[in-house]
């Protein structure tokens, strides 16, 4: 119908191919999830997105003023491996009315071209599919200016679906983010530190269906903590957000302090490790997790050697899932750019805790118990104790409390603002505004008069805390407060 076509937009899901060929009992499951997945998705887009669960495919129809938002989403849930985009038309009972109406819709795209059509049907109609091929294929051919039919290459392939009465003409495919429905293969707790690695990590585990709850171990510094929070929302706004997730923080410093005391420095890394996954280990039984992810690669530090990550593995009973083990790090980077975590990444605060001047990179199993018994484990269960928990959609808010730099709500004339978005989007406000992007404020903001005091401005004011916190802590700026309007 005319109507629906124009103002409202359908979107056809094909699940990941992996799930069709599973057991009964199991696509069951997976295709059920996937639908309330995306019933939750849809529903905080909008409550008029339409949604239907069919054997083979999920249909959504939605105001197009949701469209964008929603294919967006579409694209970045696991589970599914096409979102094609249809044009639905009811009441569509015979060829002749099937040939016009796909030829109304369609016949600009084939000007020029040569094309195809491809057709499915499903009912009880008295053609088969070759008949809507070759009915709306010749009408096309005389009805518009085109190079002909070509069945084998052809440049536009326009594809048609009928389900007893209703047309689904298909303008668009795009391929989909496969993998498996989020929450069908349980829960893990990625050890989160911001970089490449343990972002990816997280990402491959949501990807395969994993409801993925992150640990961050806070080392020493406000900008750290606030660069690993911010990206943890990312990652789980993107790729996870049908499901409520946990964000912890352990307090480590104290834990840093007491490895520099009791351990020699070529087991302080391998220590690090094992600690960590301890206190991971305690937080999944309260969680009610089976397995860790991490982002470690063999032999990418010393550290992750084959035999180090054995005995980094020895301490705990947990399962341990390493995503990336024998991915190199151009692969890795690859990925984050490609899910958007590189650029957190790459402006993440460094801050490594523990430095071996000569790390052991094939540790003994009987140096690592002497160096163990030698720990006081009384620091590392107050630092378990002390973790904070908060729920992944709340660690925004919770941004701005834990960073220390002075948020201004109001302008005056004055003021300099400088907006760290990388969008190309200008901030309209009554005083001097710079466009320094954040990937580009460490190396810029020296260059500023250092005499000024400077607003960082972004959208949620998340990144200006980070960003700001960063040149405080590393740089020894004080002249930086963050601009966030009431």
């Amino acid at each position: 119908m005319e109507e629906n076509s124009v103002k409202t937009q359908k979107f056809i899901i094909k699940y990941f191919t992996e799930i069709m060929i599973k057991g009964e009992t199991a696509k069951r499951q997976m295709i059920n999830q996937l639908f309330f997945n995306l019933q939750r998705i849809s529903n905080n887009i909008s409550s008029d997105i339409k949604i239907k669960k069919f054997f083979d495919k999920i249909e959504l129809v939605c105001p197009s003023e949701f469209s964008d938002n929603l294919r967006e989403k579409l694209l970045e849930t696991p589970g599914i491996q096409q979102v094609l985009e249809a044009i639905q038309i009811d009441n569509m009972h015979t060829l002749d009315e099937i040939k016009v109406e796909v030829n109304k819709h369609m016949a600009k795209t084939i000007e020029d071209k040569t094309f195809v059509v491809r057709a499915k049907r499903v009912g009880k109609q008295d053609f088969k599919s070759t008949h809507i091929e070759q009915t709306v294929g010749g009408y096309m051919l005389a009805h518009n200016k085109t190079k002909g039919v070509d069945l084998k290459n052809p440049e536009v392939t326009i594809k048609v679906e009928l389900e007893h009465a209703q047309l689904n003409i298909i303008t668009k495919k795009h391929y989909g983010l496969g993998g498996f429905p989020l929450g069908t293969q349980g829960e893990v707790l990625s050890l989160m530190s911001g970089g490449f690695d343990s972002t990816v990590a997280s990402y491959l585990a949501m990807k395969r269906g994993l409801k993925t709850h992150f640990v961050f171990f806070n080392l020493g510094g406000v900008a750290h903590e606030i660069g690993v929070k911010q990206v943890s929302w990312y990652l789980w706004n993107k790729f996870g957000s049908s499901h409520r997730v946990s964000f912890i923080t352990v307090p480590f410093e104290d834990v840093v302090s007491q490895i520099f005391k009791d351990i020699s420095a070529p087991y302080m890394g391998v220590m690090l490790k094992r600690l960590m996954l301890l206190a991971s280990e305690k937080i999944a039984q309260n969680l009610n997790v089976d397995a860790l992810i991490t982002g470690e690669s063999v032999a990418q530090v010393s550290s992750q050697t084959l035999k180090n990550l054995r005995l980094i593995d020895d301490v705990s009973n947990i399962l341990v899932l390493r995503p990336l083990s024998f991915m190199s790090k151009p692969d890795i980077i690859e990925i984050a750019s490609k899910i958007g975590t590189k650029r957190f990444a790459e402006a993440m605060p460094e801050y490594c805790g523990v430095i071996s001047q000569h790390p052991v990179t094939n540790g003994s199993f009987t140096r690592v118990e002497k160096e163990s018994k030698a720990f006081d484990y009384s620091v590392l269960e107050e630092a378990i104790k002390n973790a904070k928990v908060k729920n992944i959609d709340e660690v925004l808010d919770d941004v701005c409390k834990v960073g220390t730099l002075e948020v201004v709500n109001n302008l005056n004339e004055s003021d300099i603002i400088i907006d760290i978005r990388q969008s190309s989007d200008t901030l309209n406000a009554p005083c001097k505004v710079l466009k320094i992007p954040f990937y580009d404020l460490k190396k810029e903001f020296k260059k500023l008069e250092q005499d000024k005091t400077y607003l960082l401005y972004c959208d949620k004011g998340v990144m200006s805390q980070l960003h700001g916190q960063y040149l405080k802590d590393e740089h020894k700026f004080e002249n930086i407060k963050v601009y966030r309007p009431k």
